[in-house]
């Protein structure tokens, strides 16, 4: 059978390759021409029209998306360039999926094949030279960073945000800044791939020598590039937000920033923030980095709302309201407060009185950090209750304490702590084989327990026969027998 006919038939992987093609081209097309008319932020965001377009499976874990967004920001000036980090993208990619067998995964490698072909390879047919690789995107490198005047960056921050006030022209001058950190971030990571973590030659070596300096110096651009959802609280120094330069957000950032009364504790990674309460609480039962991220953006934002329906905190170093954190601390722990007084116990802490502003705000950023890492616990209210009400007693001998230690109940068996897999993985494991033998609902009541029977549970006073630490050996965390599934 001919090419022609097998075309026409519409099968094979050759169709597959030809359609691809023809949507990048036009792709291409269309943000030529948008960035010729002036373009819109959609276009300019949609980048080669792949860098928008990375299936979730290789997004989640990798920065790809950022390395082809610096592909197509450099592409026209430097197209050699481009070619480098497509072709590391696509490295990437392969990497991760050798098989194509995620979604979109084999259309995106297609697709990144055709552009690295039709737009970034010699026009002239001649074969890439890739043996220079290395030091075309160093000088690439070096040539980009002084002329955006990278060294210069930080100390213009510094002095826009000392200036106390926002405006359109200073969050400009923000994103062009970002944009670069981003372009230079992904170049130094497309180089630290390439020349390896042992290199033999000198050029290697100098790169990789100066990729160390940069990690371990450049606050700007690791701080620039920490992922956030409002509030940039992992730059303290960045003007790319207007919601930073509210009182109530500083005073609120100030407040989880009070760790005069609490123990000391070690913190050996660079910091390039001040240190806060969601650092202690991460050192004491370690929560994950994402978590501790979105709360403490939770929380400050939380505590500033709050603060905004009073009145505006005044003075050069605005100081949030004591009313705001009880209002705060009354409303979150709310559910709590009221198992409790069901269950016949006493709260975790003597009387609201007694209890000052800092321990209150450290009470909500815990509870908030267990809900943000309890996965489908979550949907058992009074289990977080009684999570809480064991964990909150535990830190309260911590916070009196000269120095903070790992908390005993999410110590690991490396030694490590981890709140994820001490406390939540036991009780998802129950939930789960549970679940399991449903047979699909199928199987009487009587025969499983849903999430009624656990929460049912943990509205008794039983519920303490959990202990703390969770005791491995109790009923509750006994895995069913596996039954026979019916159809």
């Amino acid at each position: 059978m001919s090419s022609s006919r097998r075309r026409r038939g519409g099968g094979g992987p050759e169709r597959v390759a030809e359609n691809w093609e023809r949507l990048v081209r036009a792709a291409l097309k269309r943000d030529r021409d948008q960035h010729r008319a002036g373009g819109t932020a959609s276009a300019a965001a949609a980048g080669l029209g792949l860098a928008s377009a990375v299936p979730a499976s290789l997004g989640r874990t990798t920065n790809i998306e950022q390395i082809l967004q610096a592909a197509d920001d450099i592409g026209d000036e430097d197209p050699n360039v481009a070619r480098i980090l497509c072709e590391q993208a696509y490295t990437m990619a392969q990497n991760l999926d050798p098989s194509s067998e995620g979604r979109g995964v084999l259309q995106f490698k297609t697709g990144l094949t055709s552009v690295i072909k039709q737009k970034l390879a010699k026009k002239d047919g001649a074969p890439i030279d890739r043996q220079n690789d290395i030091q075309v995107l160093w000088n690439f490198y070096l040539e980009y960073k002084s002329r955006c005047r990278v060294d210069d960056m930080q100390r213009e921050q510094d002095r826009l945000r000392e200036s106390g006030t926002y405006s359109t022209e200073m969050g400009a001058r923000a994103m062009e800044m970002r944009k670069v950190y981003a372009t230079l971030r992904a170049l130094l990571d497309v180089l630290e791939n390439l020349v390896g973590p042992s290199p033999t030659d000198r050029l290697g070596r100098q790169v990789l020598e100066e990729i160390k300096k940069i990690k371990r110096s450049d606050a700007a651009l690791r701080g620039e590039l920490m992922p956030y959802n409002i509030v940039p609280l992992d730059a303290p120094s960045s003007v790319a937000n207007i919601i930073g330069f509210f009182p109530e957000v500083r005073a609120a950032t100030a407040a989880i920033q009070n760790c005069e009364d609490l123990p000391r504790f070690p913190y050996d990674t660079p910091q390039l923030r001040q240190k806060d309460i969601f650092d202690l609480l991460q050192y004491v039962f370690g929560f994950q980095d994402d978590n501790i991220r979105n709360q403490r953006e939770n929380v400050v934002l939380t505590l500033a709302n709050a603060q905004s329906r009073l009145s505006l905190p005044v003075g050069t170093e605005p100081k949030i309201d004591e009313r705001a954190v009880t209002e705060v601390f009354c409303k979150v722990l709310d559910n709590y407060i009221k198992w409790c007084r069901y269950l016949g116990k006493r709260v975790a802490w003597t009387s609201l009185e007694a209890v000052n502003k800092n321990r209150k705000i450290i009470l909500v950023a815990l509870y908030f950090l267990i809900w943000g890492e309890a996965a489908n616990i979550r949907f058992l209210p009074e289990c977080l209750c009684y999570i809480f009400h064991n964990m909150a007693k535990e830190l309260d001998g911590i916070l009196d304490s000269s120095e903070a230690e790992p908390a005993k109940s999410c110590i690991t068996s490396d030694g490590s702590t981890s709140y994820l897999e001490k406390i939540i993985t036991p009780i998802y494991q129950t939930m789960a084989a549970e679940a399991h033998n449903s047979n699909d609902g199928k199987s009487a009541h009587s025969a499983w327990r849903n999430y009624d029977d656990f929460n049912e549970y943990f509205w008794s006073r039983s519920c303490f026969d959990l202990s703390w630490p969770l005791a491995e050996g109790s009923k509750f965390l006994r895995k069913p027998a596996k039954r026979k599934r019916v159809s």
